[in-house]
């Protein structure tokens, strides 16, 4: 548990400027955009590619549908039945997607407020 407040900074995209966190993510998931996204990827390292789109689809449609960011798990149930996979094949795509990690990266990229604490499935 965190015992002292976030830092905000500003993130400034061609749509105009976004709050963030300290470790970059979101402080509104409403503010999230298709700009922000390239940009918090292109700060992780990470091209996004068309299965990178799919995946922050279902993130961001999973977070309208129910309130709260999708756990990993729905995600790797996801990515299993959009590629054939079975769990393990799931996991291990999302690693390849996401190589430091479903909160480090997936989550900041698709716009979620950062965990507090959290179980990646």
């Amino acid at each position: 548990m965190r015992t002292r407040p976030d830092v905000i900074s500003h993130v400034t995209l061609p749509t105009g400027r976004v709050a963030v966190d300290e470790a970059g993510y979101l402080v509104d998931p409403d503010s999230w955009s298709r700009e922000f996204a390239v940009a918090a990827g292109e700060l992780e390292g990470v091209e996004l590619t068309e299965l990178h789109w799919r995946v922050i689809g279902f993130m961001r449609d999973y977070l309208v549908e129910h309130g709260i960011a999708a756990d990993a798990r729905f995600v790797l149930k996801f990515l299993g039945e959009q590629l054939g996979l079975d769990k393990e094949g799931a996991k291990h795509q999302l690693f390849e997607l996401f190589p430091y990690g479903y909160v480090k990266q997936a989550c900041k990229i698709a716009g979620m407020r950062q965990p507090r604490a959290w179980s990646t499935g």
